[in-house]
């Protein structure tokens, strides 16, 4: 089971994480959305494509851009289609 948390709160829980370059991808029905903010921040990767972000937000607090995932992924990286991975003091445990 990974577990994703911040600010006291678990983000996400599943058992079907997949791993890339040491990052745990969540499937996005396990993330909880009420704490996802969109952002309008992207960056590129030579080989998985464009990461597009979400703000992660919990009682109030911002970690921006914490989370991010693939909308359209290169083939190479199709198993993460659309999952949610975390970053910048998100706790995630495996």
């Amino acid at each position: 089971m990974a577990k994703a948390t911040w600010g006291g709160k678990t983000i996400s829980e599943s058992n079907t994480t997949v791993e890339v370059e040491g990052n745990q991808y969540f499937p996005p029905e396990s993330v909880a959305q009420k704490f996802l903010k969109p952002s309008d921040h992207t960056t590129v990767c030579s080989w998985k494509g464009t990461a597009h972000y979400y703000h992660v937000e919990v009682d109030g607090m911002k970690n921006e851009n914490a989370a991010w995932y693939y909308p359209e992924p290169k083939p190479a990286a199709a198993e993460i289609k659309d999952r949610i991975a975390f970053w910048r003091g998100v706790d995630v445990r495996h």
